[in-house]
């Protein structure tokens, strides 16, 4: 009778990592044509590319699933283990107190930069661990390898794998292969669609060595590419949504008065990327849905503020004063309850900013974006909107004159 002891070459450095470096924005499935490959080969393979693709810029870290890992495995005679009387704990106790790597600390500095810190495993062969002495028997030492066979071989323990189905030259889907995934996970605050890009141009440097021994690899995750899509949807949203309020406001102030709202909206956000720049902030995509969550929002002041202009320009009653005049007299009549009701929303926005854990970062750029979007709105509408309309708009003749 036989029982095994499993020894690990490598060993897994294990952090509390925040919500960059947890999503992997990359992933990319290996696998072999050759099913008589060994089963660590490809592994060990893939493991050598992960060493490359850790090195490149604003990758926080990088992990691998699936595969066989290169392990020790002993072996346990028991008939030779009551010869020398001898017990199992024994056998364990000898193993693990030299089988584990000396602490290893990972952390992360003041600049972003991964730091690793470690001690190499004290077992590198099949002689260290044949070498270990379990016992002392009538004064003599008694080595692992008198009662075990120690093999070098692979983690016989892991009975989880992963397939993928791949297709033959016809582009049909033919046969599933084992496969190896490798994960790229990148720093705070690093752009997804530069880091993508730059680990698909390392991967097509090994791509042709790959091929060469009957190894492939697929892109089953590319959050670069989905974040340039998105990004990009959100964009041409946030457009067509800043034409249909012009497109409304024609008909019901004029085309004067739509060109000025319009002229608003991106000196808002301007505005409001450059405080978000000064902050520290990068654009994302729940940057940009905060943008257009509030852009309704955005231009409520500056409809109000020339919808005022507009009405006095076409009273009757303030024929008599001057287009100087009527812009401080339209403005200071709404901005009372105008303020009021910007101050309102931007409390609804406040608890936003208590939310915690891994939600609370997700949604960090509402409350942070939106509130600064709403004061710019009301700074804009205040300032620029009087002037472009002092500028842009036509005031009626109400004179007698004029009427006939």
């Amino acid at each position: 009778m036989q029982i095994y002891f499993l020894v690990e070459r490598w060993s897994l450095l294990s952090n509390h990592l925040d919500i960059d470096v947890d999503i992997p924005i990359v992933s990319i499935a290996f696998y072999a044509d050759d099913a008589k490959m060994s089963k660590t080969e490809l592994y060990d393979r893939v493991k050598k590319i992960q060493h490359h693709i850790n090195g490149l810029d604003n990758v926080a870290v990088t992990g691998l699933k699936g595969g066989s890992k290169h392990q020790f495995n002993i072996e346990v005679d028991i008939n030779k283990l009551s010869g020398y009387n001898l017990s199992m704990g024994q056998i364990k106790k000898a193993v693990s107190s030299l089988a584990y790597n000396v602490p290893a600390t990972k952390n992360t500095s003041k600049d972003n930069e991964i730091v690793i810190l470690g001690v190499k495993n004290a077992l590198n062969s099949i002689k260290d661990i044949s070498n270990i002495i379990v016992a002392q028997y009538m004064g003599s030492p008694i080595y692992l390898s008198q009662v075990a066979r120690v093999t070098d071989g692979y983690d016989i323990q892991n009975f989880k794998k992963a397939l993928i189905k791949v297709r033959d030259e016809n582009g049909n889907f033919s046969s599933f292969k084992e496969q190896v995934t490798l994960s790229v996970s990148k720093l705070q605050g690093t752009n997804a669609v530069i880091i993508a890009d730059e680990v698909r141009k390392e991967l097509k440097t090994y791509k042709k060595l790959l091929e060469k021994d009957g190894i492939h690899y697929v892109i089953t995750r590319n959050d670069g590419e989905r974040a340039d899509d998105a990004v990009n949807e959100l964009v041409y949203h946030l457009v067509l949504s800043i034409i249909i309020i012009a497109i409304l406001l024609i008909f019901v102030l004029g085309w004067r008065e739509s060109l000025i709202v319009t002229f608003t909206v991106p000196a808002i956000l301007a505005i409001t990327l450059f405080v978000a720049y000064l902050s520290g902030q990068t654009i994302n995509r729940i940057t940009l849905f905060a943008f257009l969550l509030s852009l309704g929002l955005l231009v409520d002041a500056a409809i109000i503020v020339i919808e005022n202009i507009h009405r006095h320009y076409h009273s009757k009653e303030s024929a008599h004063e001057t287009a100087t005049e009527l812009m401080i007299k339209a403005t200071d009549e709404i901005g009372a309850p105008t303020n009021i009701a910007t101050l309102a929303i931007i409390l609804t926005m406040v608890p936003m900013a208590f939310v915690g854990q891994m939600m609370g970062q997700f949604m960090k750029p509402i409350p942070a974006n939106v509130p600064v979007a709403l004061i710019a709105s009301l700074f804009v509408a205040y300032i620029f909107t009087p002037y472009l309309a002092l500028r842009l708009l036509k005031r009626p003749d109400h004179s007698e004159k004029g009427e006939e």
